[in-house]
């Protein structure tokens, strides 16, 4: 952090040589520098400066060369040793630091590169993969020296406040707090109504079409003890959402119902609260209804790897009816049974964490994280950090809507103040101050943008291979969406399940996903692209609508993921052309050709089977050789021009500019039927 550009003529002043050597030596590493008012990048200071310091010790010990000709021995192997035989590089490996490791010049790695079929520039960032190949080819091993990204990682870990190693808790200061439940299991099971028979509320009315969209969270009570409840979707595009609630939890309620047993999203939540790590109780619910089967649940938890109590395992079973309100009391008795196997502690003297399970835009609060708080206390006025984005927390909201002062372990809250729209699932934690926050989330998303150019460069590859591929790819058809969302999960929920709509004929391309209204700018990237508009839970921005209707753009609005999906599949079918089917009609045989004092010669025919109609397709075929291709221009039964003319009927063709007949030639009728495509 706090690194600035520096000129060419400050080099020079730093290390004593001449401006003009500073300039030939950075164009011999590639650097564009022409005299001494020439600029360093910031991002490119560090690297310059270490090879400088490098080229002034070796000069040091005996010339400018000395550090390149030991590097160039140890290459040929005439140093045996396996240090001497290591070329060391820090992340991210480009290319110009790759090539100052081994001692040569850019052009010789670039040059490796392209034999390999990688085509890649002087400050191109390699996969390690790739860069341990291109090593290879000059004789040495690469290392990538990883304690650089460790000493990064306890640097920022000593801006937070909560990180391990600054706070040490104290015995005396635990006490024991609410476990955090999450319901899971398959779409319609009953997950939110069963909570709801739970909080004596009524949740799932208030879903678009009764259907959990995004992660909500919220206390219920039973006696003096407190239970924290994380509401997840069973749609299976919310994969990466019950992935969340699975991760914050202590204890996973898997509810399946008793008439349909374990189902897709089932075995999925099962195995998310698995790789969680966590106990797991399993609800049957619907067990009111006249075709539950309880012993049917019962054993696919075997065939999945899960023994009951009744069959001598170790995992708990309630029978419970959301509807009826039947096990409730013993579901609860169950959760709080294991709450306290686990012994749930928490020390509200230290900072406050908190894991976020779903983030938005609201109209007068701007950007919100719903978080559970993980750990600690977290208080109104607190500098936080969450991902790439910084803040001082301005407002504390509990799941009633009531304002708080401070949140402690197992609460889950609305915090507003954050400089932007945070990732859900990422942690939400306290710093010393705002200023220092704001420091490490700017850090944070310097380093994303790295990995991200590091990740594009390692994956696309540039090979040659990847080129013809694109290339191929170009000519098939994609339909192009725009998709705004009223929270990240649900948003990210519907570009992945688009990305996954299966087609070998045609794709869907998300140019711009996003949370909250939909905009103009919205509405002109569309109108640039070809694109229609997706909006989930949103609304559309004043006249918006009368800009897409100038700009030709399609908006559609949605409220449940389902409906969201078909349409969109629709609307690929719909961007594909229709396949043409050849139907046949008819086939006629000339009897005698008829030569008129006005126009054309006319075909006198006898239709041998099926029917002959004007505007018909038709083929003559010649002892059986294709000889003409066009259309029926008219038909003439005795003096009339007629439509059609059916199997066993004699009449008069004229075809379409084709005047060769022949008696005996046969004629082919046939129509083309267009039919919808489908993916």
């Amino acid at each position: 952090m706090g690194t600035k550009s520096v000129k060419v003529k400050t080099l020079a002043d730093k290390y004593g040589i001449s401006v003009k050597e500073i300039v030939r030596e950075l164009t011999e590493q590639g650097f564009d520098a022409s005299s001494g008012s020439s600029v360093i990048p910031a991002d490119l200071v560090e690297l310059v400066t270490s090879h400088f310091d490098e080229l002034m010790n070796a000069r040091k010990k005996g010339g400018k060369d000395a550090g390149k000709k030991t590097g160039k021995e140890g290459a040929g192997g005439k140093d045996s040793s396996a240090s001497a035989n290591e070329v060391h590089v820090k992340p991210p490996v480009t290319v110009k630091a790759l090539a100052e490791a081994l001692g040569e010049k850019p052009n010789a790695v670039i040059t490796k590169l392209m034999m390999m079929n990688v085509l890649a520039s002087i400050n191109q960032t390699l996969d390690t993969d790739i860069a341990s190949k291109v090593v290879a080819e000059f004789g040495k091993v690469l290392s990538v020296d990883k304690r650089d990204l460790a000493e990064h990682k306890e640097e920022e870990a000593e801006k937070v406040l909560s990180a391990k190693g600054e706070f040490v808790d104290d015995e005396k200061d635990l006490v024991p707090r609410q476990p955090i439940v999450t319901f899971m299991g398959h779409v319609d099971h009953g997950k939110t109504s069963l909570q709801d028979a739970i909080r004596k509320t009524n949740v799932a009315a208030g879903e678009a079409g009764g259907i959990t969209q995004n992660i909500g969270a919220s206390i219920a009570r039973c006696g003096k003890k407190a239970i924290t409840f994380v509401d997840t979707p069973g749609h299976e595009a919310f994969t990466a959402m019950r992935l969340r609630g699975a991760n914050v939890t202590d204890i996973v309620v898997l509810v399946v119902a008793a008439d349909d047993g374990f189902m897709p999203q089932t075995i999925e939540a099962l195995n998310h609260a698995r790789a969680a790590n966590v106990p797991i109780i399993i609800a049957i619910n619907k067990i009111d209804l006249p075709d539950a089967k309880a012993d049917k649940v019962l054993l696919h938890m075997q065939q999945n790897g899960l023994t009951p109590e009744d069959w001598g395992g170790n995992i708990g079973v309630v029978k419970v009816s959301a509807k009826t309100g039947q096990g409730i009391d013993d579901l609860l008795e169950r959760i709080l049974l294991e709450a306290e196997m686990l012994e749930l502690k928490t020390n509200p003297k230290r900072p406050g964490t908190a894991f976020v399970l779903e983030s938005q835009l609201e109209a007068g609060c701007g950007p919100t994280a719903n978080v559970i708080v993980e750990n600690g206390t977290i208080h109104l006025g607190d500098p936080v950090i969450c991902g790439e984005y910084y803040g001082k927390i301005k407002n504390i909201i509990d799941h009633t809507g009531a304002r708080l002062k401070q949140a402690t372990a197992s609460m889950p809250v609305k915090i507003v103040g954050l400089s932007g729209i945070p990732e859900a699932g990422c942690k939400l934690e306290v710093c010393r101050s705002e200023k220092e926050a704001k420091a490490l989330a700017e850090e944070r998303s310097a380093s994303r943008r790295e990995e991200t150019l590091a990740g594009k460069a390692g994956n696309t590859g540039s090979s040659l291979e990847a080129l013809f591929a694109d290339s191929e790819n170009a000519s098939k058809p994609s339909l192009k969406v725009v998709v705004k969302g009223d929270v990240c999960g649900s948003t990210e929920a519907i570009v992945e399940s688009l990305k996954k709509l299966p087609s070998d004929k045609i794709s869907v391309e998300v140019l711009h996903s996003g949370i909250g209204a939909i905009t103009e700018n919205d509405v002109l990237l569309a109108a640039s692209s070809g694109a229609i508009v997706v909006g989930f839970h949103v609304r559309v921005n004043p006249g918006v609508n009368e800009l897409a209707k100038r700009e030709n753009v399609e908006i559609r609005l949605y409220s449940i993921i389902y409906e969201l999906l078909e349409d969109i599949k629709d609307a690929m079918a719909g961007k594909l052309e229709p396949e043409k089917r050849e139907k046949e009609l008819g086939i006629a045989r000339i009897l005698k050709i008829f030569a008129l004092s006005k126009g054309p010669k006319v075909c006198g025919c006898k239709v041998e089977k099926g029917i002959v109609k004007v505007g018909s397709k038709s083929r003559v075929f010649r002892k059986n050789v294709l000889i003409f291709n066009g259309e029926v221009r008219s038909l003439r039964r005795f003096q009339d021009d007629v439509k059609e003319v059916r199997e066993g009927m004699e009449c008069g063709i004229r075809l379409d500019n084709f005047l060769d007949f022949e008696e005996g030639d046969t004629i082919q009728f046939y129509e083309i039927e267009l039919k919808k495509q489908t993916l």
